[in-house]
């Protein structure tokens, strides 16, 4: 019974493995196909009602600057501390005094452009511009926030692992009686 047990374990490992290099696959398609990360969930009012509180953005990468119009939608880092993502329309597009493109943005709720927030947008500010929104799907990043998002996984591997051990377990049992019969038949 002890190596039976012991055949089933390099089993589930190899699963979990599995599952977890099918993940990383997906995750690196997805940063290939956009460019670093390509979701942001929306936290404010400020571009309603186009966008919503916990719409998730998909965002083009900054390689797409020099192709920005009046209207687009783009997600950039606040030029004055940097220290907020903000995700607003284009309004305005100048050239400074270096010869520099700068981008004036605002929010569609807001009834100015903020300075140090809506401008001036450089390149260096730049993320990506939004190419498609999934509505209200940033609430499922609330709920399952870390820690939470890190129990959920320990609890699937762990269910995928012991119901691989289950399994395995149930049809040693199902073999053995099975092995025992045809051996009690006199041969024919």
């Amino acid at each position: 019974m002890l190596d039976k047990d012991k055949s089933r374990l390099p089993v589930a490992i190899k699963d979990v493995i599995i599952i977890g290099i099918g993940v990383l696959v997906v995750w690196l398609g997805i940063w290939f196909a956009f460019g670093a990360n390509p979701f942001y969930v929306v936290s404010s009012g400020s571009m309603e009602p186009v966008l919503n509180v916990n719409d998730v953005l998909i965002v083009r990468d900054g390689g797409s600057w020099e192709d920005l119009t009046i209207g687009d939608i783009i997600v950039f880092n606040r030029p004055e501390g940097g220290d907020r993502v903000i995700v607003h329309r284009v309004v305005d597009i100048d050239v400074d005094g270096d010869g520099e493109r700068m981008v004036r943005t605002r929010g569609d709720a807001n009834p100015a452009s903020i300075p140090g927030t809506d401008y001036p947008i450089k390149q260096d500010d730049y993320i990506g511009k939004v190419i498609y929104v999934l509505p209200g799907i940033g609430v499922i990043t609330k709920v399952i926030s870390p820690p939470v998002n890190y129990i959920i996984i320990a609890i699937i591997l762990a269910i995928l692992f012991f119901n691989r051990l289950g399994k395995k377990n149930n049809s040693d049992k199902d073999a053995a009686p099975a092995a025992a019969d045809s051996s009690d038949k006199p041969p024919t």
